[in-house]
C-alpha cells in the first residue's frame, strides 16, 4: 500500500486543472518507482487477489507495460526500495500496515474485498525486467530520495503513486501512474511518433496557488501533516490550537481541511525556521527541544540524496551512503544493488528484524510462514556473524546465548514478535565475507541439507525445475494434516506451465508436428478456478504454506550464490489454475486425463511427482479409508499425523552422513505461543 502524507494525493487531484499539466510521454528517460508501479499493476489489472498470485498473468501485464513504453521511446529507469535503514524509523507505520494487510487478507479470504499482493510479486517483478532488459537498481532504503535525486541529474519525470513527490522540487515533474494512460498509446497527427498521454505534477504551480509560498516549507507540511516517518500524538496539539486561515473550512472532509489549512498558514512564513519555532511555541515547553530535533530529522527526507544512481545505471557502481553501510562485505552490497538479494536478507542483516507478509491464508491455522522457520534459521545462522561490530553493550555482561532474530508475524487477526534462535553452523559457513568463496558441492549441499532432499532425487528433474521441486518436498515433509494427494497433483500440474508455453512456440508445434503442448497449455488456462468462485481454505492455506517455503528456499540459494538454478518464478505458480486443477481432479478429471494430451508433459510431470513422492509421508497416498483408520489409532495412542511427521524430520535432520546434527533450535514468542481461535 502507498501512503505518503495523508491527504495530501486527494487534494490535488481534486484540483487537477490547476496543479497538472497534460503532457504527451515520448522519447524520453523516465524514472519509476518500481513499488508503486507492481502494485499498481496488479491491482488495476483485474487480476485475481484470492489464489496466491496469478504470476502468469501479472507477467503479461508488466510486459505490455513496457512494450508501451518502448513504441514511445521511452527509456524507463526502475529504481525499488530496499530494506529499513538502522534507524528503523519506519517500524510502527510498517507495523499498522501489517495490521491493514490482515484484515483485508481476512476479507477476502471469506469472500469480501482488500488488496493483498501475492508473496511473490516483487521477484516475479524483477525476473520480468530482467527478461525485458529494462535497467533497474534496488536501493539500500527507502528510495524516495535517490529517485528525486536522479530525476533532477537527468531533468527526466518520476512515476509513481506516492504523493512524497508533490513535496519534492523535481525538474521535470512528478506523473502519478492513476493518470499515466499507458494502455491508450496515440500517435501525433501526420507523424508515426507515438506518445502516452499522462498528467504532470509541478510544485511551482502549488506553490503559486498559496500566494508564491517559499518551496522549503513544504517539507515541514509534509511532517506536521502526517506521513510514513512522523505521526506524534503531540502534534494534535498544535493543530488543534493554531486558527487555520478562512477558507479552508470549504474542503472536503477533515483530511482536506487539514491540508489546505496547514498551506495556507505555512504561506505566511518566509522560511521553515520562523515557521517551525512558530509551531514550537503552540507545545509545551518541556516537550519543544525533543519534537524540534524530530521535526528536522522528518524534514531531512526531503533533500538530495548522497547516493549517485547514475554511477550505478552508467557503470555499474553504486556506493553505500555512510549513514546506512554497517560494514557488510562488497558482495553482499552489490547483490542487494542489483536486486539479487532481497530486502528480507537486509533487514535481517542490520536489524536482526524481520516481517513475515501475510497471504489470503486461513487465519484460524497459525500463519503460513510457520512452515518455513527451519530455512529462516539457517538463513539466520548465515548472517549471524556478518556484523560483529554492532553490539547491544546491556547484552554484553550477560552471559552467552544462542543468537537470536526477531520476527513480525500474524496470530489470528493481529501481529507478534516472535525471537527465533539462529542455527549454529560449520565455521567454514559462518563469515559471510567469504562465504562465496565456498566450493558449488558445499553450498550445494548446506541448501539440500536445509530442504531435507537428496540430490539423486533431482538428477531426473529439469534444471529450471530442481529448486521448486527440492522445495516441494520439504513442503509434503513439513505441512498440516489437509495437505492431500491432490494438491500435489495441481501444483505439479501447474509447474508445466511455462515448460508448455516453450513447447508450444517451438518450430514443430507451429508446423503441427508437435506433441499437444499447445492443446494441453489451452486445456490447463481453460481449468483456470473463474472469478467469484468460493474459496476452499484448507486448499488456499496449504498453497500459502508452498509459497512460504519457496520465498525462503529462493532467498537461501540466493544468499547462497545460487547453486542451483532460479526458476523461471513467471510461470511457476498460477493460483487460479492450481485451485481450479484442485476441483477438477475432485470431481472429473485425473492427472493421466489430462497428460494424454502431450506425452512430453506427461513424462515431466513424472519426473517431477517421484521426486516429491519419495519425500513425501506414506499417509498422503494412502486411500481415504485406510487412511482415516490409521489416524484413529494415532489418535488412541496420543500421537498427531502432523506430530509423528515432525518427529520423523526432527530426527532425520543432519549436517551431513557421519557429523553430529546441527541443532533446530525452535522458536520462542514475546506473548503467549497459543492463542484462542477466531470464532
Amino acid at each position: 500500500m502507498i501512503m505518503g502524507i495523508r491527504g495530501l494525493m486527494s487534494f490535488v487531484e481534486d484540483h487537477s486543472n490547476e496543479f497538472f499539466t497534460d503532457v504527451k510521454l515520448r522519447d524520453t528517460k523516465i524514472i519509476i518507482d518500481g513499488y508503486a508501479l507492481f502494485h499498481r499493476l496488479y491491482f488495476s489489472s483485474n487480476l485475481e487477489l484470492r489464489y496466491g498470485g496469478d504470476y502468469d498473468s501479472f507477467t503479461d501485464v508488466v510486459q505490455k507495460f513496457f512494450e508501451s513504453l518502448f513504441a514511445c521511446k521511452i527509456c524507463p529507469y526502475v529504481v525499488l526500495d530496499g530494506g529499513c535503514d538502522i534507524s528503523d524509523k519506519k517500524l510502527n507505520t510498517l507495523k499498522d500496515r501489517a495490521r491493514e494487510k490482515i484484515q483485508m487478507a481476512h476479507s477476502l479470504s471469506v469472500g469480501g474485498g482488500g488488496y493483498v499482493c501475492p508473496l511473490l510479486i516483487r521477484e516475479v517483478f524483477i525476473q520480468v525486467l530482467t527478461k525485458l532488459q529494462v535497467c533497474f537498481v534496488q536501493c539500500f532504503s527507502e528510495a524516495d530520495r535517490d529517485i528525486m535525486t536522479l530525476a533532477n541529474h537527468w531533468n527526466c519525470p518520476v512515476l509513481s503513486s506516492d504523493s512524497d513527490f508533490c513535496i519534492f522540487d523535481l525538474k521535470s515533474g512528478f506523473c502519478p501512474l492513476n493518470g499515466f494512460q499507458w494502455r491508450n498509446v496515440n500517435t501525433i497527427k501526420g507523424t508515426r511518433d507515438r506518445y502516452i498521454p499522462a498528467k504532470c505534477f509541478f510544485l511551482d504551480a502549488l506553490c503559486c496557488h498559496f500566494g508564491i509560498m517559499n518551496k522549503t516549507l513544504l517539507p515541514l507540511f509534509a511532517v506536521l501533516c502526517g506521513n510514513d516517518h512522523v505521526n506524534l500524538p503531540v502534534m494534535e496539539t498544535f493543530l488543534s490550537k493554531v486558527r487555520f486561515p478562512l477558507g479552508a473550512a470549504n474542503s472536503k472532509g477533515r483530511r482536506h481541511h487539514r491540508v489546505l489549512g496547514l498551506l495556507n498558514w505555512l504561506s505566511r512564513f518566509a522560511d521553515p525556521t520562523e515557521a517551525l519555532d512558530s509551531v514550537l511555541n503552540h507545545l509545551p515547553k518541556k516537550r519543544r527541544g525533543t519534537v524540534k530535533e524530530l521535526l528536522c530529522r522528518s524534514m531531512e527526507e526531503y533533500v538530495q540524496a548522497q547516493g549517485r544512481l547514475q554511477d550505478f545505471f552508467q557503470h555499474g557502481a553504486y556506493t553505500c551512503p555512510d549513514t546506512w553501510n554497517p560494514g557488510l562485505p562488497p558482495w553482499v552490497l552489490a547483490a542487494l544493488a542489483r536486486g539479487q538479494l532481497s530486502p528480507f536478507i537486509s533487514d535481517a542483516l542490520v536489524l536482526r528484524r524481520t516481517i513475515l507478509h501475510t497471504q489470503v491464508e486461513n487465519m484460524q491455522r497459525p500463519n503460513a510462514h510457520r512452515i518455513s522457520l527451519p530455512i529462516r534459521q539457517v538463513i539466520y545462522g548465515l548472517l549471524v556473524n556478518a556484523l560483529p561490530h554492532v553490539r547491544n553493550v546491556a547484552w554484553d555482561a550477560l552471559p552467552p546465548q544462542p543468537p537470536t532474530f526477531s520476527e513480525v508475524e500474524r496470530i489470528n487477526k493481529n501481529i507478534k514478535t516472535s525471537i527465533v534462535n539462529a542455527v549454529e553452523l560449520p565455521k567454514d559457513h559462518s563469515d559471510l565475507s567469504k562465504l562465496t568463496e565456498l566450493s558449488l558441492a558445499s553450498r550445494q549441499m548446506l541448501l539440500l541439507e536445509t530442504l531435507k532432499v537428496k540430490q539423486s532425487l533431482l538428477d531426473p528433474v529439469p534444471a529450471a525445475l530442481k529448486l521448486p521441486v527440492a522445495v516441494s518436498c520439504y513442503w509434503v515433509q513439513h505441512a498440516e494434516a489437509t495437505l492431500k494427494l491432490h494438491h500435489l497433483q495441481a501444483l505439479l500440474l501447474g509447474m508445466l506451465l511455462g515448460p508448455l508455453r516453450a513447447m508450444a512456440s517451438s518450430p514443430e508445434e507451429k508446423a503441427g508436428r508437435g506433441g499437444g503442448a499447445e492443446t494441453l497449455y489451452a486445456e490447463l488456462q481453460r481449468v483456470k478456478a473463474p472469478p467469484g468462485t468460493r474459496l476452499d481454505l484448507d486448499t488456499a492455506h496449504v498453497f500459502c504454506q508452498w509459497q512460504c517455503c519457496l520465498q525462503m528456499g529462493l532467498y537461501l540459494n540466493q544468499l547462497l550464490s545460487t547453486p542451483l538454478p532460479e526458476p523461471d518464478l513467471t510461470r511457476l505458480y498460477s493460483g487460479s489454475l492450481v485451485h481450479g486443477l484442485c476441483r477438477q481432479l475432485l470431481t472429473s478429471a485425473s492427472v493421466e486425463s489430462l497428460l494424454r494430451l502431450c506425452p512430453e508433459a506427461q513424462q515431466l510431470y513424472e519426473h517431477l511427482f517421484s521426486a516429491t513422492r519419495s519425500c513425501a509421508p506414506a499417509e498422503l497416498f494412502l486411500p481415504k479409508g485406510k487412511l482415516n483408520s490409521k489416524r484413529r489409532k494415532q489418535k488412541k495412542s496420543g500421537i498427531s499425523w502432523s506430530e509423528n511427521r515432525v518427529g520423523t524430520t526432527l530426527n532425520a535432520r543432519s549436517w551431513h552422513e557421519g557429523s553430529n546434527p546441527f541443532e533446530l533450535l525452535m522458536v520462542e514468542t514475546l506473548e503467549n505461543e497459543e492463542a484462542p481461535e477466531l470464532k
